[in-house]
């Protein structure tokens, strides 16, 4: 096996893994909050949590960098066989979607946050 056909297998299963990881860390996260922690609390940050599973991690979004890092990936391996080229497009996919997907791990927390400051809770972090 060639060395870009390596390359291109690790970068696949390092953004699939990076999406795996990702799952449901951001959707499940309880910030930091001055004041109780009580039942109203516990239902709103639930609520909230819930909320920021809507969005989704394989969203437009992330098919579209995913598309634009194959086109870049196999333009970039285009001065090579056609293995370069195909590998390119896949390490170039794997590098967008991940990418991509990391900044939704982040929307979701934002929405966490937001959605518990809106039901009137202080949330510091």
């Amino acid at each position: 096996m060639k060395l870009s056909n390596h390359i291109t297998l690790s970068a696949s299963a390092f953004a699939l893994l990076l999406l795996t990881g990702c799952a449901n860390t951001s959707s499940q996260y309880t910030p930091l909050v001055d004041g109780p922690k009580d039942l109203r609390f516990q239902q709103d940050l639930a609520a909230c949590q819930k909320l920021s599973e809507q969005r989704e991690y394989l969203n437009g979004d992330t098919k579209s960098e995913a598309l634009l890092g194959a086109a870049l990936g196999a333009l970039a391996g285009s001065g090579g066989d056609t293995g370069d080229i195909v590998g390119g497009a896949l390490v170039g996919a794997a590098v967008g979607s991940g990418g991509r997907a990391w900044e939704t791990r982040d929307e979701r927390k934002n929405i966490v946050i937001s959605c518990m400051k809106q039901r009137g809770h202080k949330v510091v972090g």
